[in-house]
């Protein structure tokens, strides 16, 4: 895709209706609750995005390329984190039910049969994600794996799942503690 460039206007709408997805999904809300919560015409909304389904993969486009910045910053900038330190920080970013990867790890259950081309920007970021994890485990361990990075990030969506299951009681360093003593 393109790079995406947006008016204030249309990125105020998109950081509204993202949060709209995240907390009601993507099936529920429609285009009347995003043009009334945003206070604009629904003609403004479909002359900016054309239709739900563009609008779908312009959202998630948006948060999967702010949550690269934040991986990329763990990974590269902080010079001074230990290995083990980064790995937590990408765990902790991941794992947070209110934070960024939320929408894209629902995108994987809701718009699959419905926006299939916003189930593929969500697909592709967890590949992206597995590369990163596995640049990182490797220097940990020498001789970890590629499946190794797809089990951490098996780990945090597992935590996710816990902790949007009825009683929620996960503790998540607990968790990270064991995957990474074990390797």
């Amino acid at each position: 895709m393109p790079k995406l460039v947006l008016s204030t206007r249309a990125m105020q709408v998109i950081n509204t209706s993202i949060h709209l997805f995240h907390h009601f999904g993507f099936h529920t809300v429609g285009i009347d609750r995003i043009v009334k919560e945003c206070g604009i015409p629904k003609a403004t909304f479909y002359n900016y995005f054309h239709s739900k389904e563009r609008f779908v993969e312009i959202c998630l486009t948006v948060q999967k390329e702010r949550l690269k910045e934040k991986v990329v910053s763990i990974a590269e900038y902080h010079q001074g984190a230990s290995v083990g330190e980064k790995l937590k920080k990408l765990y902790f970013l991941h794992t947070d039910v209110d934070g960024m990867y939320y929408l894209l790890f629902k995108a994987i259950f809701e718009t699959k049969l419905s926006y299939p081309k916003a189930y593929q920007i969500a697909v592709r970021y967890r590949t992206w994600l597995i590369n990163e994890i596995y640049s990182q485990l490797i220097k940990l361990k020498t001789d970890a794996t590629f499946q190794d990075a797809k089990l951490f990030l098996y780990m945090i969506e597992g935590t996710i799942i816990q902790l949007l299951s009825s009683d929620g009681a996960v503790d998540r360093e607990k968790v990270l503690d064991c995957f990474l003593n074990s390797k």
